[in-house]
């Protein structure tokens, strides 16, 4: 008996190292289920109560057309990469003051992580109904 509890220290340490870092796509797409309240990816998606989030990286803060920005996002110059999307997604309100999206904000950097790590898949317009092409690999 003495034995199998040496090894359940190990077989832990094994077990975790296998473990999703917690900043994989798969991961951001779980967690984007609490933006998809307001905002779309996909082939179908348009802009509703908030902008729809394909093509998100390199494109000019306030600029697709089937969605009502506030002046503050229009004027506020933002091109989105990795940078300003973590700092917008930290403090929406300090990075845009008079933003009209209402987040609180989130404070875990590897849920950020995954987030954008999600929406990299949506980068490519030629996504197809099976979703995004990398989630087809």
């Amino acid at each position: 008996m003495r034995f199998p509890l040496l090894l359940l220290p190990l077989s832990l340490a094994v077990l975790q190292g296998c473990a999703p870092s917690g900043t994989d796509a798969a991961t951001g797409e779980r967690a984007f289920k609490q933006c998809a309240s307001c905002h779309q990816v996909g082939v179908n998606a348009h802009g509703g109560f908030g902008p729809q989030l394909n093509g998100l990286f390199g494109r000019r803060a306030g600029s697709t057309p089937d969605f009502a920005y506030s002046d503050a996002m229009k004027r506020s110059g933002i091109v989105w990469n990795e940078r300003t999307l973590a700092a917008f997604l930290h403090d929406p309100d300090k990075l845009v003051p008079g933003t009209r999206m209402r987040f609180w904000g989130i404070s875990d950097d590897n849920q950020i992580l995954a987030l954008q790590a999600y929406l990299r898949t949506w980068q490519q317009p030629e996504a197809g109904p099976d979703g995004p092409p990398a989630a087809r690999r």
